[in-house]
């Protein structure tokens, strides 16, 4: 595996992770109000506002979850070759580290955020290594029916959304009480209610594994199948996801513009992906042209510490909007939270840079590798 290539993989995980916030910081911006990363109750043509919100959403929502999962793939396919190399068994410690994961996305759900994927990472990441074990022809069973079963859920949602009309949007709940919450409440007492309402806030972790594991399995795919090569063949395979991700994607995305809300699900959770693929295709076609930018060796830091960033960046939202740090929750418009966004990004780009000239690795990532190194002894 050559160096290039693994600063590709780095700078597509960085750039995965930054962008991952794009969509979050409007759950915290609102103070856990999930409808302003809907449209089930907002239409972008009523304000400036309105628009700005929905129109970064659609770069994002989704889209860069989809890509950061089909990252995690990659890297699970590179830790199965490291096992591979080393003679050891697998999935072996990786289940341990697995299971780490598991519990670190624990510790974030209860102490950051109810939104937490890091648990829905480990879960699946477990499945996927005995999968993955099996070989190719595996693999593409498990593809074809775990990507079949959850495409037939979402497009029924989207058939019965379509058929009944916007009445049969699926309810978010009432928000006015987790807005209050964290607009009002201590830090005690949001602890208090993610921990009280484990099951029902992790809802969406059992629904989105068979998601997950569809892209960790792509993840494999691709990688095994040379889309990350930097030779010709690499850079053929991935014009083809570009075309992919940008002629089908980019029009089934472009749905998030109806109004009502009928195809938020299916499109954050079906097709932002394919748009996904587009995303991958077209940042590597940029870097292979610009390899020496700035910026890459940037977003490579961050990705080499994608899981220290990921809970940073909510840890630092947490603090600028809920009411127990500084309370900007519900009080700046869509702009100025787009600016937010991009001060976070720069703060964190800096933040790995000056890290990463110390440290090998990030912070969670040094944690991780100690525990799983006392397992090994």
């Amino acid at each position: 595996m050559s160096e290039k290539r693994i600063r590709l993989l780095d700078i597509l995980r960085g750039f995965a992770v930054l962008g991952t916030l794009g969509t979050n910081i409007w759950i915290f911006a609102h103070l856990g109000d999930l409808s302003y990363i809907f449209t089930f109750d907002h239409y972008w043509w009523t304000s400036f506002q309105d628009f700005i919100r929905i129109l970064v959403l659609f770069f994002v929502n989704g889209k860069m979850l989809g890509l950061l999962t089909i990252m995690f793939g990659v890297g699970l396919e590179l830790k199965y070759r490291q096992s591979l190399k080393n003679n050891t068994a697998w999935p072996g410690v990786y289940i341990w580290t697995s299971i780490i994961l598991i519990t670190e996305g624990f510790i974030h759900f209860i102490l950051v955020m109810e939104y937490d994927i890091l648990m829905s990472y480990g879960i699946a990441a477990i499945i996927v290594a005995w999968i993955v074990k099996r070989g190719d022809r595996v693999i593409s069973k498990a593809m074809k029916m775990i990507g079949g079963f959850h495409a037939t859920i979402m497009l029924s949602l989207l058939i019965i959304g379509v058929y009944f009309g916007s009445s049969a949007n699926i309810s978010l709940g009432e928000m006015s009480g987790i807005v209050s919450l964290y607009k009002d409440g201590s830090w005690f007492e949001q602890i208090q209610y993610r921990f009280m309402n484990f099951i029902l806030l992790r809802i969406e972790v059992l629904f989105v594994i068979p998601m997950n594991i569809f892209l960790f399995l792509l993840g494999v795919r691709l990688m095994r199948a040379g889309f990350f090569a930097p030779d010709d063949q690499g850079k053929k395979k991935r014009e083809k996801l570009f075309k992919l991700g940008f002629y089908i994607g980019l029009p089934l995305n472009l749905l998030y513009f109806v109004p009502g809300g009928v195809f938020d699900f299916p499109i954050r959770y079906l097709f932002a992906p394919i748009l996904s693929l587009g995303y991958l295709a077209l940042i590597s076609k940029v870097f292979e042209r610009t390899a020496q930018f700035w910026l890459w060796n940037k977003l490579e830091k961050v990705g080499r510490m994608s899981l220290s960033c990921y809970v940073m960046q909510n840890l630092i939202c947490s603090i600028l909007f809920y009411g127990w740090g500084f309370g900007l929750g519900n009080k700046v418009d869509s702009v100025t939270i787009v600016l937010i966004w991009f001060l976070i990004t720069s703060f964190q780009i800096g933040f790995a840079s000056l890290w990463l000239q110390k440290f090998k690795l990030g912070p969670m990532e040094t944690t991780r590798k100690n525990i799983v190194s006392f397992i090994r002894q």
